[in-house]
């Protein structure tokens, strides 16, 4: 039988006086057994319990994150174990919680039931005064101690420890510093808020959709992140897909006196792009052979200063980008399992900068990493507003080391490590200096300008961190004056290029800034453009930086995105739940920017929580309503198609009752056996199977992907038609853009038959 709670029972935990007795012992509750160990090595704390450590003045023990979670729909009735509409929308009188349950074993977790008996014990021993909360200081951080304290009822006082980092130093220095835990009565109504919305919205739109459109099989869940964030990922594939690729010439040529010799672009208003051929032909025939000099040059000294310090999303977004194999939900855990071992400060913070109370603590951490630098001499702190700034921080300053030098860190922790610390030092060192030089050189009797340009790495300043080298352009010692031949000039075609897939970098920047769509009304139009923007989307965002990795990874999972390489596309599922659903505000980023601006309000304590949620209830219902009224589709087959890439297919049909027969279409016929050639779960394939034919091609094929390409419909009907299919104006890293060639042919093994990809002109 589940305990119940009342979130009503909260109320109680706000009653207590700061006033803790030095003959009695305190209990901490940490999140983590790691954090737990933490706390106990700087108290000198060793003797171990099962289930907590044990000293003279504390006993310490720990969640394991959530050791309690919401009751599902059907914890409160049985009848909501069968999903129907008319059962929707369903909202509780009130939020219950119970013991986490163990997935797998679709049971209560054992593991979480024990330790909830012992933090029970444990506050409950006579010796024992009061209760502090040493989760992470965060909204959820707040509500994991929180809820234990409720769902227990814990009448003692109760007090938390507020730490951005578990070095000894600071574990010393926040316990001194404990404050009543109702002071943190504005971040628990966040977290609440947050938990209450996110289950109202997804058990009620996940259900609703799901028996709406999902046919047989099929789950299409709904969040409130899930959603807009698909919806980015959706519009940049219509973006591309929508591309129109245009043609545009450059001219080019080379200017030469004796042995020297450099190359020019023509330039015209300050462009080099032309979308007339024969505009630049005639130039190309005017200036062959023809006499020239150097009438303008300029050469800038260019200041270059490190990126500001890490937050959370800049820094998945480098370490993503710059090494193979990391997610943005790998880079996470290995910041926190960092963050548990002492080496660097809290990872999920928003904020770039530093409070200014840090700067004593920073001179000495800068200080001690400095130590044995081949250019230690030249790291110098200082303390400017781009690194020490309170009106910028929001909650958690940004990621530095601490004064911790690691030891034994797995090749993944040296990588994150590295980035880390590397940022931090480059801000206390020189800037780099590059020096551009850019000439004109005018074609004699005529106005036509080609415009070289260079650049020389003159001080690598912080670069020398990471030996970073800018690619230099050395242009020869030349002087304006300089009388020159135009030789060799060659007139080039390009292509306009569409948008870039999003990556998780670029999604995850996109998700920061809620896609920089929320518009405000602009009360100081005198502002510069930055801080205007900063001002514009200060606290609107999709999710949090501890949110954004896991709702990445949960649209893979959910198969409504795939990965091609790098890139982060929208599959038919994912396009389909869009298109679908009439639920529009879930995909606004505008509307998705203010539930998430509201939650930083009522952490703030200018929102109150009883008003966010209201809203939530009301929104939950209209949504239901309107999901309810739309006429029910389900797209074709898809169940087949859910690990497709982007289709611009829109087929869909009516759903019908207790249908279990699906009629396939025939893309073809076999070229082994001639039975009709079907779409399948994972490829292609032949219905003569029942008769041993082995016919089949893939979906996922590595050949196309590399161009950003994909197995469809078309082109399976092209190549049992024809042998053969073209794909045009396909991309990839080598070239700007091409046509393919692509034919098929059956591999050793007989699994299978592979694609051979043949690249041909763009011009074929």
């Amino acid at each position: 039988m589940c305990l119940l709670l009342s979130v009503k029972v909260f109320e109680h935990l706000h009653v207590h006086i700061f006033n803790i007795g030095d003959e009695m012992m305190r209990v901490i509750i940490a999140e983590k057994p790691s954090v737990a160990k933490n706390i106990a090595d700087a108290l000198k704390i060793s003797k171990r319990g099962d289930g907590y450590l044990e000293g003279e003045d504390y006993l310490i023990t720990w969640a394991f994150g959530h050791l309690l979670e919401l009751f599902d729909a059907k914890d409160y009735d049985e009848k909501m174990k069968s999903w129907r509409l008319e059962y929707f929308p369903f909202i509780p009188p009130k939020f219950e919680y119970k013991i986490k349950e163990n997935k797998l074993k679709k049971a209560t977790d054992a593991g979480a039931k024990k330790q909830l008996k012992c933090i029970k014990e444990l506050i409950n021993r006579k010796d024992v005064e009061s209760v502090i909360s040493a989760c992470d200081y965060d909204r959820e951080g707040q509500i994991i101690a929180d809820i234990i304290f409720a769902y227990l009822k814990v009448k003692k006082p109760i007090y938390r420890l507020l730490l951005n980092e578990w070095t000894e130093k600071e574990v010393i220095k926040g316990i001194e510093a404990i404050v009543p835990n109702k002071q943190l009565k504005p971040l628990q109504d966040a977290g609440i808020s947050r938990q209450q919305a996110d289950w109202l919205i997804g058990i009620n739109l996940t259900s609703v959709a799901t028996v709406k459109y999902g046919g047989k099989g099929e789950l299409l869940n709904v969040g409130r992140v899930l959603l807009p964030t698909l919806k980015m990922i959706y519009d940049r594939d219509i973006e591309i897909e929508n591309f129109k690729q245009e043609p545009y010439y450059k001219l080019a040529a080379k200017f030469t006196k004796d042995a020297l010799m450099y190359e020019g672009f023509y330039t015209e208003d300050k462009k080099d792009k032309f979308e007339d051929k024969t505009y630049l032909k005639d130039i190309k025939a005017k200036i062959e052979g023809k006499d020239a000099a150097i009438t303008k040059k300029e050469v800038t000294e260019k200041t270059e200063y490190p990126q500001s310090l890490f937050n959370l999303s800049a820094l998945q977004g480098y370490i993503t980008s710059k090494y193979e194999g990391f997610t943005s939900d790998k880079v996470l855990a290995t910041a926190q399992s960092l963050y548990e071992k002492k080496y660097i400060t809290y990872p999920r913070t928003a904020s770039s900068v530093l409070d200014e109370s840090l700067i004593d603590k920073a001179k000495s951490v800068l200080y001690t990493l400095k130590k044995g630098l081949p250019f230690e001499n030249e790291i110098k702190f200082t303390v400017s507003k781009k690194v020490f700034n309170s009106s910028k921080v929001e909650s958690h300053s940004a990621i530095i080391p601490t004064y911790i030098i690691p030891k034994n860190l797995t090749p993944q922790e040296e990588k994150v490590y590295l980035a880390i610390r590397n940022r931090f030092i480059a801000q206390f060192m020189p800037p780099a200096k590059i020096e551009e030089t850019v000439l004109e050189t005018t074609v004699h009797d005529t106005d036509y300008i080609f415009v070289t340009k260079g650049k020389i790495q003159k001080e690598l300043g912080y670069k020398k961190i990471e030996m970073e080298q800018t690619k230099d352009v050395i242009l020869p010692n030349v002087d304006k004056g300089l009388n020159v031949t135009a030789r060799e000039s060659n007139l080039t075609e390009h292509k306009t290029k569409p948008p870039a897939p999003y990556t998780e970098k670029t999604l995850l920047r996109a998700m920061e800034t809620c896609g920089k769509q929320f518009k405000e009304d602009q009360k100081e139009e005198q502002k510069e453009d930055t801080d205007l923007m900063e001002a514009i989307l200060s606290g609107f965002s999709i999710g949090t930086p501890a949110t954004r990795a896991e709702t990445i990874k949960k649209l893979n999972a959910t198969q409504y995105t795939m990965m091609q390489k790098k890139n982060i596309r929208c599959t038919p599922k994912g396009r389909y739940i869009i298109e679908t659903l009439p639920v529009k505000e879930l995909m606004d980023l505008e509307y998705t920017g203010r539930l998430e601006k509201t939650l930083q309000d009522i952490e703030k304590g200018s929102v109150l929580k009883e008003e966010f949620l209201q809203h939530i209830k009301t929104f939950i219902c209209n949504a239901v309503s309107d999901i309810k009224a739309q006429k029910a589709t389900v797209l074709k087959s898809m169940n087949t198609q859910s690990n497709m890439p982007l289709t611009s297919d829109k087929t869909k049909r009516e759903k019908k009752p207790q249908e279990t027969k699906i009629e396939r279409e025939s893309l073809g016929k076999c070229p082994v056996c001639g039975s009709d050639i079907v779409e399948g779960t994972k490829g292609f394939g032949c219905m003569g199977y029942k008769n041993g034919c082995k016919f089949v091609i893939w979906k996922e094929s590595q050949e196309l992907q590399k161009y950003g390409k994909r197995v469809t419909k078309g082109l399976i009907k092209s190549l049992l038609k024809k042998g053969e299919a073209a794909i045009k104006n396909a991309a990839s890293e080598e070239d700007d853009q091409v046509n393919l060639l692509v034919k098929y042919f059956k591999d050793e093994n007989e699994k299978g038959y592979h694609l051979v990809i043949t690249k041909q002109d763009i011009t074929t």
